[in-house]
């Protein structure tokens, strides 16, 4: 049965993706019908983006001095107040530690591939959505930008109420777990070489940003916002199903096999894209890309948190978050420089090769070392031979 803390965690995972999901479609868009080019889109995106990686930073730093529901309930107020949480990376380490904290090892891999379900299924819906002020300025005859507004106001409402959610939770979530939270010791070793590798592969995914990507359809393809939402929708909701999957394989090869074996033929569809001539093909890959590119999201966090002891998991969360934040704000200025110069989709050959390069140096390195219930999996094999 699921903790009911672990709930209230998937519930605004859920309100927070729905706003994600017309954010990152909505606002490149709402930048263009201000006068803003591909350049200044992405220097914004890097703003932001560094911004998160800032407080990610301090968030982990510190979690051992304040409650998690206070440092939850303090993202929540960020979100509503700006607008742009979708860029605030606050959450993912607090949420992950919490998580980690109430289920038993052989059920975290399944309960991340949840919480990256509801994720993406919702987030999907949220794309969706991101078509409905282009639809109703035609209907209402009214100017879009003010349609533009008020996605940004229901986004700001959406941080309220996972505030009114998370200020229900317990007040000290260590404590229920029994292990509070402490600095990296033990498993300061991996943790940054892990944080390094992570850091290449948001380098290489800041590249490819949704805002970013719909950019280059906007620019390339001059899709509306309404078929970019459609697109989006699709890759999310196979993007969501992909993580019921994930489970399922890495019970069989492993979670760093499953991390690297899925993201590398992703990262070679997301190459081959700027060559594809129509945009009926660009499409394809898009979907075949979304199938397989977002496997190693849950498999990644259930390995963080099984690889470091229990009271580091929270310190651990944050820096393996932190250096991805901080790695991918530099890489959307560059793509938007990239994307004023030229259409062709640079950022997407760029970024790919970069992705490559990660999931290369990530089996080289982590294929031996091994979670838990995989040790004891392989040490039952080997004692029935």
């Amino acid at each position: 049965m699921m903790s009911p803390v672990a709930r209230r965690v998937l519930l605004v995972r859920g309100l927070r993706a729905f706003g994600d999901g017309f954010v990152s479609l909505l606002l490149p868009a709402y930048l263009i019908t201000l006068g803003f080019g591909p350049l200044q889109v992405g220097a914004i995106a890097t703003c932001t983006l560094l911004g998160s990686g800032v407080m990610t930073l301090a968030v982990g730093m510190n979690a051992r001095r304040f409650q998690y529901r206070s440092l939850l309930l303090a993202a929540a107020v960020v979100m509503s107040a700006t607008g742009l949480g979708f860029s605030l990376s606050v959450f993912l380490p607090l949420e992950h530690a919490v998580l980690a904290h109430v289920v038993e090892d052989r059920q975290r891999t399944a309960l991340f591939a949840r919480y990256s379900l509801i994720g993406a299924l919702v987030g999907a819906l949220g794309a969706l959505a991101a078509g409905i002020p282009e639809l109703a300025a035609r209907a209402l005859q009214t100017d879009i930008k003010v349609l533009l507004q008020a996605m940004f106001a229901l986004y700001g409402c959406l941080g309220i109420a996972s505030a009114v959610i998370y200020r229900k939770m317990p007040a000290d979530l260590a404590t229920e777990a029994q292990i509070p939270p402490e600095p990296l010791n033990k498993s300061r070793k991996i943790v940054y070489t892990l944080a390094a590798l992570f850091s290449i592969d948001a380098f290489g995914g800041g590249f490819i940003v949704q805002s970013l990507l719909a950019l280059w359809l906007f620019e390339r393809f001059e899709l509306s916002i309404r078929t970019a939402a459609t697109i989006f929708f699709w890759t999310g909701v196979l993007s969501a199903f992909s993580y019921l999957l994930a489970v399922r394989i890495s019970k069989r090869i492993g979670l760093v096999n499953t991390m690297v074996f899925t993201h590398l033929p992703a990262n070679v569809f997301l190459i081959l894209i700027p060559f594809l001539p129509t945009l009926a093909w660009v499409i394809v890959l898009l979907l075949l890309r979304s199938v397989l590119s977002q496997m190693d999201v849950p498999t990644r966090s259930s390995y963080v948190m099984a690889v470091v002891t229990p009271s580091e998991r929270a310190a651990a969360a944050s820096m393996t978050a932190v250096p991805r934040s901080l790695a991918s704000s530099a890489s959307p200025f560059l793509a938007g420089y990239l994307l004023s110069v030229s259409a062709f989709g640079w950022p997407l050959i760029i970024g790919g090769a970069i992705k490559i390069v990660y999931d290369v140096l990530l089996l080289a390195m982590f294929r031996r070392v091994r979670p838990p219930e995989e040790a004891e999996s392989r040490g039952r094999s080997k004692q029935s031979s």
